[in-house]
């Protein structure tokens, strides 16, 4: 919990070095990471919230890296929906697991479409 609730501070922020931690933050393997958090604590509603907030977190932003780190994160989306099942009673994490499908599912391309296709088939 503490680990992705980090991941998610270290990331989030408006000032220019933003996308750079962003960035740093998926190349170093957080998104693969992230999910190992969620199939290990898949019981716990608060990793799957934190977990869900780094993800947001770190795919957040515009151009070519964030719609890299949003394809990147599709690995997650099995998982995703895994808590959401798992925790269908918790509101909260329902809503975190939201925005996190939003977030990678994002883009008119045919990238973004293919994400929200394999979202429809996890």
């Amino acid at each position: 919990e503490q680990t992705c609730r980090a991941l998610c501070n270290i990331t989030y922020g408006v000032d220019a070095l933003r996308d750079a931690r962003k960035q740093a933050a998926a190349d170093a393997g957080a998104l693969l990471r992230i999910v190992d958090a969620m199939r290990a604590h898949s019981t716990s509603a608060l990793v799957q919230e934190q977990a869900c907030c780094a993800l947001i977190s770190i795919i957040a932003g515009t151009g070519a890296q964030s719609d890299a780190r949003a394809q990147a994160a599709v690995v997650a989306l099995p998982q995703i929906i895994d808590a959401m099942r798992v925790h269908s009673n918790n509101a909260a994490m329902q809503g975190w697991a939201c925005r996190a499908l939003c977030s990678i599912t994002a883009g008119t391309d045919a990238k973004g479409r293919a994400r929200r296709r394999a979202a429809a088939k996890a």
